[in-house]
């Protein structure tokens, strides 16, 4: 790799970590740390969802997958969009009801400590497993474009990325996944532009496209093992956004940190049409790599755009692009720290010691911290023990592993759903009928999940119902029938 892309790695990563430091929250409490003291821009806010949700793996994989077939991946992404619509207008306003600090907390005054404490464990369990190996994995390009050592790749990342998180708590998060964010796609907007001159420029990449049917953004074929239809897309991409934007705690402390309702609204709003012109921007680079002769068939989709990256950017465009990896990679890290020490430090810690954030703000900060070092270490170290176990073999170690988050969601979004239920059994739903269907769901979605044909937008759709008539079904057929308050 040249010199000079080397520079601009360096020089990324000493902007990213000054930038962090500099805008840090000077944090007083446990709130200021994890939430930025609820004052945190609303376009920032946007800006910062969309790169946490983005990994390294979408960055190089998307344009595979336009090169390899068509633009009806984006049907997915349109399911995303509508259900940020359904969490900003049904779930969001009961997280500001109140000075909630995770979005466990909520589920505590319908459903008792132990719903709370048992979803805030899997949410901790799932999202250290499913973003070790997300580090991983991310590190593989960043290795291969660079010529480092995979295990120092991971190390260097997460050293970096955990040095402005724990100094600066989800402030410092947040203005680095901004800058993150510019620096990959000002990367993939470059070269989509020299992709398109390799084509013979945009009119004649677009002409071929439109001839081998490759423009195609639509399939309205009625099928389960079909991932890219517009069924597919609109009702699982939607139940999944709705889980992973309302649900999951990666996100939701973000929508917390804004200065209001409206503003976090917007932020998740404005995101869902982000990662739409995102994805396009990304499909359209597959495009014209293949108008291009640069997606020869036998090659894997994946590693079409880094092998261009390699092969016909200028240098220092070229470390660009690899910084961009770079960030989205780091993105993801610092996302998964934050989020995990908050949950532990006040869904976990708190409550089993006996403190509050009105009373013991400064104990809480202080164990906030500790926490953040004990998560930034224990990632490192399950992305190293990935890289471990997949050394020698093939990647089915990987897939394994990224399919974790997809076993949970279902139950996860199951669980809010039930929160809100109306009517004389929703007031008889009691926690131990949830936890008994979370479990349950938890163990037939892992078989799904990992032993069926069913496509992958399916599956939190599939979670969900199965939470909610589990839960529904026990009450139904329970002698309790006390009830508890609604929220």
């Amino acid at each position: 790799m040249a010199a000079l892309d080397l520079l601009v790695i360096a020089i990324y990563l000493g902007a990213s970590l000054a930038l962090a430091l500099w805008m840090r929250e000077r944090a007083r409490n446990a709130e200021d740390y994890f939430l930025g003291a609820r004052n945190l821009p609303a376009w920032a806010v946007m800006l910062s969802i969309v790169a946490t949700e983005t990994s390294a793996l979408t960055v190089i994989s998307v344009p595979g997958i336009a090169a390899r077939g068509d633009y009806t991946f984006l049907q997915l992404a349109f399911g995303y969009l509508v259900g940020r619509i359904g969490v900003a207008l049904w779930l969001l306003p009961g997280y500001f009801n109140g000075g909630q600090q995770t979005a466990y907390q909520r589920l505590q005054a319908r459903f008792g400590m132990p719903t709370r404490q048992m979803l805030s464990a899997t949410f901790l369990s799932t999202r250290f497993l499913a973003d070790g190996v997300r580090i991983y994995a991310g590190a593989i390009p960043l290795a291969l474009l660079t010529g480092w050592d995979l295990a120092t790749a991971i190390v260097l990342m997460s050293v970096v990325t955990l040095g402005y998180t724990l100094v600066g708590g989800l402030r410092s998060v947040v203005w680095a996944d901004a800058l993150q964010l510019v620096v990959y796609v000002a990367g993939g907007v470059f070269a989509l532009s020299v992709a398109l001159n390799m084509g013979g420029g945009w009119t004649e990449v677009w002409q071929r496209a439109d001839a081998a049917d490759k423009l195609r953004l639509f399939d309205f074929q009625l099928s389960l093992t079909t991932p890219f239809t517009l069924l597919a897309g609109l009702v699982g991409g939607a139940l999944l956004s709705a889980a992973s934007h309302g649900t999951d705690h990666i996100i939701v402390q973000r929508l917390l940190a804004t200065r209001s309702l409206r503003a976090a609204q917007w932020a998740l709003v404005g995101s869902g049409v982000l990662v739409i012109a995102q994805f396009t921007l990304f499909l359209a680079i597959g495009t014209a790599l293949w108008a291009a002769g640069q997606a020869p068939d036998g090659q894997a989709g994946d590693t079409l755009f880094p092998q261009f990256i390699v092969q016909h950017l200028p240098s220092g465009v070229a470390g660009l692009l690899m910084a961009g990896i770079l960030a989205a990679a780091m993105s993801t890290i610092s996302s998964s720290i934050s989020a995990l020490a908050s949950s532990a430090t006040n869904d976990l810690y708190a409550p089993w010691a006996g403190r509050t954030p009105e009373r013991d703000g400064a104990h809480l900060l202080r164990a906030g911290r500790a926490f953040t070092l004990l998560w930034g270490v224990l990632l490192t170290a399950a992305a190293l023990g990935f890289h471990a176990l997949a050394t020698g073999r093939d990647t089915p170690v990987v897939v394994l592993a990224l399919s974790i988050a997809s076993v949970t969601y279902g139950a996860l979004l199951g669980t809010y759903v039930l929160a809100g239920w109306r009517g004389r059994l929703g007031a008889r739903l009691q926690g131990r009928s949830v936890i008994t269907a979370v479990v349950v769901s938890l163990v037939v979605m892992a078989f799904v999940v990992f032993g069926s044909g069913l496509a992958f937008p399916w599956f939190v759709p599939l979670g969900t119902a199965l939470t909610v008539a589990l839960a529904l079904g026990l009450t139904t057929f329970s002698r309790d029938t006390a009830a508890l308050p609604m929220p």
